[in-house]
């Protein structure tokens, strides 16, 4: 089968909010006596919707209270963007560039509902085939709801689709959804993305005839 469509997670990815991110939640789970560090970062939150990621450190609040710790987290991060420039991967945006000049169908998604605003701050979002966020969906990474959505929006089928994702839970979120996947990894450390097709350090490394060779 062909490429047709490649996917984008947004955080670690296109943008590199990442550090935005960990700050918001490292000021939130310090507020509830949680040392945060961020390897926790990695292992806990990344990728995930924010109730998720409340829950997997604060185990001992009611839904409830992990309703209101999350909206914390979620204030702190647009208070943090609001003053500072999202910082974009240059390498990605030319890849998906190139992927739209060839008649691939792009889309990203994101577990943050704060993606299409930061796709629309970045001039990306009008250019996009589909855009998925964390409004969209029920399930966090690693269950492949997201991935299969944005097939089905672009009238695609998984195994003619392509991931590029950073984090963890969603290489493995790909491989369920029976995708291929190109892993990025920004941390030095390979391995925790295996599973992934091809691991890269940043999209500068493949291009349009490599990707296509996956096929």
């Amino acid at each position: 089968m062909p490429l047709s469509a490649a996917i984008f997670d947004l955080d670690g990815v296109i943008v590199d909010t990442v550090p935005i991110h960990f700050k918001a939640w490292q000021r939130m789970f310090g507020e509830y006596g949680k040392a945060f560090t961020f390897d926790d970062y990695k292992r806990k939150v990344d990728g995930i919707p924010r109730m998720d990621g409340a829950r997997a450190v604060l185990t001992e609040l009611t839904e409830e209270e992990l309703k209101t710790a999350a909206a914390k987290k979620q204030s702190y991060f647009i208070e943090a963007l609001g003053n500072e420039d999202v910082p974009t991967y240059e390498t990605t945006i030319k890849l998906i560039d190139d992927l739209l000049a060839d008649g691939i169908k792009v889309a990203v998604i994101s577990s943050s509902k704060n993606c299409p605003d930061i796709l629309k701050r970045i001039g990306l979002y009008e250019r996009l085939d589909t855009v998925i966020s964390g409004s969209d969906i029920k399930r966090g990474k690693p269950d492949p709801e997201i991935f299969l959505m944005a097939a089905q929006r672009l009238y695609t089928s998984p195994d003619e689709s392509l991931v590029f994702e950073d984090a963890v839970l969603g290489v493995k979120a790909a491989m369920n959804a029976g995708m291929k996947c190109v892993g990025i990894d920004r941390y030095g450390d390979p391995r925790r993305l295996s599973g992934a097709n091809i691991i890269v350090s940043d999209l500068d490394e493949v291009d349009l005839a490599k990707l296509k060779a996956l096929f």
